[in-house]
């Protein structure tokens, strides 16, 4: 129900992550024998979870790892491992800027051009160890990186802006024609970001295979504060899969929902999941992997925006093994580790035998969920905060 801000405007309740719960099913179900596969078009993955395509989180060698591990690590074309040969000092070189100066060094390294021989070198780096190789273009290249991208084995092309519509107005540059290129495409594409039922739907009708789902809700993003743009995950999620839902009614081809951003435990995943997501895509829980390239560090990709940066640095530290994170065993009680574990458990409360059932979960709205009845932890952690 619309509520009335002033005279002439009204806005709508939307809810993120903190503010509902999932209803146990009246059936529970053993976790080892529930199925959470998913399909990105004709690509099948064992793990219904990807890790963004930022470059404190995945390189070549992370998306090896990850790969191997059942998930998918998404390739930022356009950041530095595609500039430079020498990444390493890249990296090292961020980590150890001084807080004052990382924004002004990240503008300087990414005005390096991207280089097409470093495109085609990282994808092989992936696709030789035998995984799964899903990489990320901004809208303005991604017409071209295709044939590159497709000759050099990638299996997934994402397309990804802060905002990403089905029509877009500008006289200085040719706007990107998804459906063409979708339609040209031996891969499957996924295009991002979204958050409103109608430009999913419109988006959807291009033929892509995919949308992400978020503005702005990543650690290291600040969209949200610098443009006062975004809508919180679980509504923005529920839209879109609404649109998902009525687009296959009208004979549209499956399009996979995959909640982007904002996840910081399981809890957080699960719930995203049952408001309509088929999968998610993780930044900053997997930024603090020992195999994360960030050194304990995470940007978000328009950070090095020489106009306006819409993201920070943030240190995440290095907490656990990519396993560890995925699959467990948890060494620590806060949800961030075994999220795979996380959506079994919750599925198999919920009595749900594959995400599909588990996206008509019964929601309730619960702003108390994490604080009712926890006085002790809570003093805990402000003990720790100390």
């Amino acid at each position: 129900m619309d509520v009335e801000l002033g005279r002439g405007k009204r806005a709508r309740r939307a809810y993120g992550f903190d503010e509902v719960a999932l209803v146990p099913g009246k059936v529970t179900i053993n976790p080892d024998e529930i199925d959470i596969r998913m399909r990105i078009g004709e690509v099948e993955l064992p793990l219904p979870i990807l890790a963004s395509a930022m470059d404190g989180v995945v390189d070549a060698h992370f998306a090896v790892e990850m790969g191997r591990l059942g998930g998918l690590a998404v390739l930022n074309l356009d950041g530095i491992n595609c500039r430079y040969d020498d990444v390493g000092a890249i990296y090292e070189q961020i980590a150890e800027a001084p807080r004052e100066r990382v924004n002004v060094l990240l503008q300087e390294l990414y005005r390096e051009p991207v280089r097409e021989e470093l495109i085609s070198r990282r994808i092989e780096e992936v696709k030789r160890e035998g995984v799964l190789c899903a990489v990320s273009s901004i809208p303005a290249e991604a017409e071209g990186r295709l044939g590159p991208v497709t000759e050099a084995g990638a299996d997934i092309l994402v397309v990804q802006g802060t905002v990403l519509t089905a029509r877009h107005v500008s006289r200085s540059y040719r706007q990107l024609d998804f459906a063409k290129l979708a339609r040209e495409s031996r891969l499957p594409i996924v295009v991002g970001n979204c958050v409103e039922y109608y430009t999913a739907l419109e988006l959807m009708g291009t033929g892509v295979a995919g949308i992400l789902v978020g503005v702005g809700p990543g650690a290291a993003c600040t969209t949200r504060g610098v443009l006062g743009v975004g809508v919180p995950q679980v509504t923005a999620t529920a839209d879109v899969a609404a649109a998902r839902h009525d687009h296959r009614r009208a004979g549209g081809q499956p399009v996979t929902v995959i909640t982007d951003g904002g996840m910081r435990v399981g809890g957080d995943v699960t719930k995203a999941l049952a408001s309509g997501a088929d999968a998610v895509m993780i930044g900053s829980v997997f930024a603090s992997a020992e195999e994360a390239p960030g050194h304990g560090y995470h940007w978000g990709m328009a950070t090095p925006d020489a106009n306006l940066p819409r993201g920070t640095r943030i240190k995440v530290g290095t907490r656990a093994t990519l396993r560890e994170l995925l699959l467990g065993p948890a060494r620590v009680d806060d949800g961030s580790q075994n999220l795979v574990g996380a959506i079994k458990a919750a599925m198999g409360v919920c009595g749900a035998r594959d995400i599909e059932e588990f996206q008509q979960t019964e929601l309730v709205i619960a702003p108390s969920i994490l604080t009712e009845g926890k006085l002790f932890q809570q003093a805990q952690q402000v003990g720790m905060a100390r």
